[in-house]
């Protein structure tokens, strides 16, 4: 009796277990009819780890391990793996596909040859005949009874127009599309398909592959060949020479570090890249000091014992943590409205001027800083409402007998003991706003724009900003593999400086 329990048990594992193999190797299958041969990699690795280590008692530990290991390779190591991988690569708009799929886009592409032949629809019951007529003989092609849906292939053969209602051009607008997927076949060979919608015109391959890979244009008769470093199809001279026509869609390939040494050696990305990156740094930096400051000085009036209506205070101060950030800043852009916002209201009745802040370099700037200080002062006053009741009483009490007045206090005791626990918030803080894509995107969307450079770049885009605009906002294609590359060093630079700070700290309080 003590053993069917158990075994009740087992074989209930063994079902979930069973379930779960054929799920994921049905997910596995899907994957790899599609092509997504990494995919099918990683989740094979993850799902037989996982399944083993559920199934295991001898795994028991790792259950709970297990969950956070996966999730942090499957959305932090493998998107910082893929990127890197990108960031060597000429992937963008204009090189997306690899160098077999981009030859098989190239091969489908046809052209007319020859004259159109007229055509009509014929209705035959619940179907149509399609009847071809050469314009100068006159001869007409008769195809069987078809039905509209999908791609087919019509035979013609030469005969009389059949007796019935010719479709109008209402119907055959209706049906353009079906009717473009028809292939007519005439006695003679000729595949024609539709061209416009009253003619059929026969069709040939624009290219022709060659036994030694080359591509030849059957128009121009200029041949083309596959350019590694370029990752295009490009004209091939008398010479051998490469010319100067590319063919598109172009394909993938390596490119080593040419990424990354663009960032440092075109002037056109250096300038925008090093002017961005300082400004970032600044901005991270002001952010943190002026939150921080604020939070502060805000915790220690709302814990002032002599100060009535503290509970009201302390509710109105975090409302703007309450709020959702994007409403905030969606408000704050109407308030800073340089014509109508009713900050410039404000400051032209008062005092007789309206700042340009979405045009003016220094004032976007400015704005920014004050719409962040704004958004990011609730959390470092709560945080620091709550390390104020962890300071002990006798170090006030002894300041007093000792006559020292708030300011004494804030600065001797206060602060010191509160900047040791924020040290870490603080960082935290700075590796955040380093990367705070929300609020410049919505406030400013980085401008005013800068001139004069060969990606598109602005006054107030934080570097994560810059990376976007040239992934998604690039005049000549977008271009993820440059995109990737910052992304890349951004992520070395976030690094490098939280170290750096970290080690900063530890000498400063040890």
């Amino acid at each position: 009796m003590s053993g069917k329990p158990q075994t009740g048990s087992t074989l209930l594992k063994g079902l979930l277990v069973g379930i779960c193999c054929l799920l994921v190797g049905y997910l596995l299958v899907l994957m790899y009819i599609q092509g997504e041969y990494l995919f099918a990699l990683i989740s094979l690795v993850i799902s037989a780890l996982g399944i083993w280590i559920y199934a295991n008692r001898r795994a028991y530990a790792w259950r709970y391990v297990y969950p956070g290991i996966a999730g942090m390779g499957l959305f932090v190591l493998f998107p910082l793996v893929c990127t890197v991988a990108i960031a060597f690569t000429n992937y963008s708009s204009t090189n997306q596909l690899t160098l077999e799929r981009a030859q098989q886009v190239l091969l489908s592409r046809q052209y007319q040859d020859g004259a159109g032949l007229n055509f009509n629809l014929i209705a035959a019951g619940d179907r149509w005949q399609l009847v071809l007529t050469e314009a100068d003989s006159g001869q007409t092609y008769v195809s069987a009874p078809f039905a509209f849906g999908g791609e087919q292939s019509l035979k013609l053969t030469v005969a009389t127009p059949p007796a019935g209602e010719r479709a109008n051009l209402r119907v055959i607008t209706t049906h353009r599309q079906a009717l473009s997927q028809i292939h007519a076949e005439l006695p003679d060979g000729r595949q024609l398909v539709m061209s416009s919608l009253r003619q059929f015109s026969g069709t040939r391959p624009l290219y022709l592959l060659s036994d030694d890979g080359r591509l030849k244009n059957q128009q121009s008769g200029v041949f083309y060949r596959a350019n590694g470093l370029s990752g295009f199809y490009q004209s091939v001279n008398a010479d051998g020479s490469w010319g100067s026509e590319k063919l598109s869609p172009g394909f993938t390939v390596n490119t080593g570090w040419k990424n990354f040494i663009r960032v440092f050696t075109d002037e056109g990305i250096q300038k925008p890249f090093l002017a961005i990156f300082g400004w970032t740094l600044i901005f991270s930096l002001l952010t943190v000091v002026l939150t921080v400051a604020v939070g502060m000085v805000l915790a220690c009036l709302v814990q002032w014992e002599a100060l009535r209506g503290k509970a009201v205070y302390r509710v109105m101060l975090i409302l703007p943590y309450a709020v959702p950030a994007f409403i905030s800043i969606l408000i704050f852009k109407g308030l800073f409205n340089q014509s109508f916002g009713e900050i410039n209201v404000m400051l032209k009745t008062l005092f007789g001027f309206q700042p340009a802040w979405f045009s003016d370099p220094t004032l976007a700037r400015a704005m920014l800083v004050i719409v962040n200080t704004w958004l990011g002062y609730p959390y470092m006053m709560i945080l620091c409402m709550g390390l104020l009741k962890a300071i002990p009483d006798d170090l006030y009490e002894a300041s007093a007998m000792d006559g020292a007045g708030p300011l004494q206090n804030f600065f001797l005791i206060t602060l010191p003991l509160l900047l040791k626990p924020l040290m870490p918030l603080m960082i935290a803080s700075f590796a955040f706003n380093f990367n705070n894509f929300v609020l410049v995107q919505l406030l400013t969307n980085g401008g005013p724009d800068r001139l004069g450079t060969t990606t598109p770049a602005g006054y107030t885009d934080l570097l994560v900003n810059y990376t976007w605009r040239i992934a998604f906002e690039g005049g000549g294609g977008q271009d993820f593999g440059l995109a990737a590359a910052i992304a890349t060093l951004i992520f070395l630079l976030v690094g490098a400086l939280a170290v750096i700070n970290l080690k900063a700290v530890r000498m400063k309080f040890d």
